[in-house]
């Protein structure tokens, strides 16, 4: 094996963890003008209800800013190694911030855009990252690590749909598709997408500790 082959996987996942970071980090600074609640920077379809239900839209947006701008720093191994006083009150951090979307979400899934399907999707999306996310809590409470960043990153998986389900949107209205139909796709596309992901990423892991879900 060359020293280019054995270096390749490190360089591939440097690269993934930077395209991570900061795609999430122009999504979470897109999103923040939310948190001021103002009406003018609601999406134009949904301005009346988030009016309406301004603690709901504050909870859910405030919490997935945070989530996804801490997120990404819980998998650098030499934070982990180096600050794992850092690492353990980011992942405070974290947890707190997830489950606050996680339950925004919920809290807007009644008043949800183009009814049932959409909001059945963000229902999924807002159970799944609350069950994730105390999966992981539980995990390393218990002392299982491995457990712990399995569940973590299906965690972060979900919670990084806040930037899946912008670029699904941005390329099926660039392709012509209506907005209601890229919508309602999303719902449910934005995250499977990335659990998808999740499972191909911590298949080695669950493999080499024998972890089933």
């Amino acid at each position: 094996m060359t020293p280019a082959t054995t270096a390749s996987p490190p360089l591939r996942r440097r690269a993934g963890w930077l395209a991570m970071t900061v795609s999430a980090t122009l999504i979470a600074l897109i999103a923040a003008p939310y948190l001021t609640l103002d009406p003018d920077t609601f999406l134009a379809e949904q301005r009346a209800v988030y009016t309406a239900h301004r603690p709901a839209l504050a909870l859910h947006v405030g919490g997935a800013v945070v989530a996804l701008l801490a997120g990404p720093w819980q998998f650098l191994p030499r934070l982990r190694a180096r600050r794992p006083r850092l690492h353990r009150w980011t992942g405070r951090v974290y947890v707190l911030t997830a489950t606050a979307t996680g339950l925004g979400g919920l809290l807007l899934v009644p008043v949800g855009l183009y009814p049932p399907v959409a909001p059945a999707g963000f229902a999924a999306l807002a159970v799944l990252t609350l069950v994730s996310t105390a999966a992981a809590v539980r995990a390393i409470r218990r002392g299982d690590p491995a457990r712990h960043r399995i569940w973590m990153t299906r965690s972060y998986a979900l919670i990084f749909t806040g930037v899946t389900f912008r670029l699904w949107l941005m390329a099926l209205t660039a392709a012509g598709v209506g907005f209601q139909q890229a919508y309602v796709t999303g719902a449910w596309a934005g995250w499977a997408l990335n659990l998808l992901v999740a499972e191909r990423l911590t298949a080695p892991l669950r493999g080499a500790v024998g972890v089933r879900p």
